[in-house]
């Protein structure tokens, strides 16, 4: 008695153990919550992060030049030798083997950059640049991940509603076939109408199985996004809402700021700084250097035994460029060249996004046009599907008249939810673009 009461505890708690397992694995995703996973887990955040991360320690006057720098060099040298020495006083005479010597040197030198034609501000401010570009980068690298994590989101609902309107249709093939089965029995009804109507329901059974397919592949792509383990099943019980009071000009005065333009802007400033960087190439370069020597020279035998010197010191050095082969002309060139092709860069983004503005701006309008006459389109067609379904039980209408409805039913369906997801998924690239998204 006591082991078979044992046997059922054990597979209670078998059971609690799989309902818990099924129903942590079984999370429910929210929008938000996909978003916030992202900006945490993306590796392309990640990358970009890093660029700023090297961009704010390079963002310092010492890399630029402006601070002096200190070395200190240090030699030591020992030496075994023979010494031979002859005098006018043969009594100073000297002949030795296996004498020690040694050499010590040491020296602490700093020195400093007074002028070398504005170098180092022009390169504080290149730097400075950069570290706002890459700034602007992160900022439209969280742009792109929200927008793709909104886009693979609601793209999951578009599925998920794709498969509602087939399980309407499945339920509608099965009363078919229910009614097809009792008349049968009771004689008004052929083996044809029979076969047609399992091939029909085999028919939407196989599709709502190839559609469950399409919303796991959706589901693993968004999984991948916000760098999920596809292990993980989510529950997403959403559905699609558009903002239709977006403004055009509204939408056109935002674009500015953009960070992918204000990245462009700094490009051209990273340039122009360069330009000027270059240019001192051509000027004189002043620096002073101080520092402290010490030099100690010994030796057990010879003329000198001990020899030693020490002290500070102070100095400037002067160079001034007076010929370089050209090489420093054509330098100049080439960075003016180089600040153009920024300009023209910037120029061809602010091109390309506002006419990717304007054409997503139309077609954000068209949807939104069409969809009240879509779902007046889609609620005729289900009051359609109800009152055929009614007249085939009253023998009224034909099996025939059912598939057409049950049809006109689904395509009606499909392109409500494809017209609200186009229209979605307008509105968010328009928010993208001007820099509005919020979630």
């Amino acid at each position: 008695m006591q082991k078979s009461g044992l046997r059922i505890i054990v597979i209670g708690l078998f059971f609690l153990t799989a309902l818990s397992h099924n129903a942590v694995a079984q999370k429910t995703l929210s929008l938000n919550e996909a978003i916030q996973t992202a900006l945490k887990n993306s590796y392309d955040i990640q990358l970009v992060e890093n660029n700023l991360a090297i961009a704010k320690n390079n963002n310092n006057i010492g890399v630029a030049g402006g601070l002096p720098t200190i070395t200190n060099t240090s030699t030591n040298n020992n030496t075994l030798t023979t010494i031979n020495q002859t005098f006018p006083d043969a009594n100073r005479n000297t002949s030795r083997n296996g004498v020690d010597g040694s050499t010590l040197n040491s020296g602490l030198n700093a020195t400093m950059v007074l002028f070398n034609g504005y170098r180092v501000q022009a390169t504080k401010n290149r730097l400075e640049s950069l570290e706002r570009q890459n700034k602007s980068l992160l900022e439209s690298q969280l742009l792109n991940t929200i927008s793709t994590v909104m886009q693979q989101y609601y793209n999951v609902v578009r599925q998920q509603a794709f498969l509602k309107t087939i399980l309407k249709s499945i339920e509608t093939s099965k009363q078919r076939l229910d009614i097809v089965e009792t008349r049968q029995k009771i004689g008004v009804a052929n083996q044809a109408d029979f076969l047609q109507s399992n091939l029909d329901l085999n028919a939407l059974i196989q599709a709502e199985q190839n559609q469950l397919l399409i919303i796991d592949q959706a589901k693993a792509d968004l999984l991948n996004t916000i760098v999920m383990p596809n292990t993980n099943s989510v529950i997403i019980n959403d559905s699609i809402k558009v903002d239709d009071q977006l403004v055009l000009s509204a939408v056109e005065a935002k674009i500015k700021e953009h960070p992918l333009l204000q990245s462009a802007q700094q490009l051209v400033n990273v340039n122009q700084f360069l330009e000027k960087e270059t240019k001192t190439l051509t000027y004189p370069t002043l620096r002073a250097s101080t520092g402290y020597n010490y030099n100690s020279n010994k030796s057990a035998a010879g003329f000198i035994l001990l020899n030693e010197s020490y002290g500070p010191f102070l100095g400037l050095n002067l160079s001034i460029p007076i010929y370089t082969g050209g090489a420093n002309k054509r330098a100049i060139k080439n960075a003016e060249i180089n600040t153009k092709t920024a300009k023209i860069q910037l120029q061809n983004t602010e091109q390309d996004l506002t006419t990717e503005l304007f054409k997503t701006y139309q077609s954000y309008k068209n949807s939104l046009k069409q969809t009240p006459i879509e779902i007046q389109n889609f609620e005729m067609s289900q009051s359609l599907l109800d009152l055929v379904m009614q007249k085939y039980k009253l023998g009224q209408a034909t099996m025939v008249d059912v598939k057409q409805a049950q049809q006109s039913f689904e395509t009606a369906g499909f392109r409500l939810v494809s017209l609200r997801f186009n229209a979605k998924i307008a509105e968010i690239e328009l928010k993208r673009l001007s820099n509005q998204l919020n979630f």
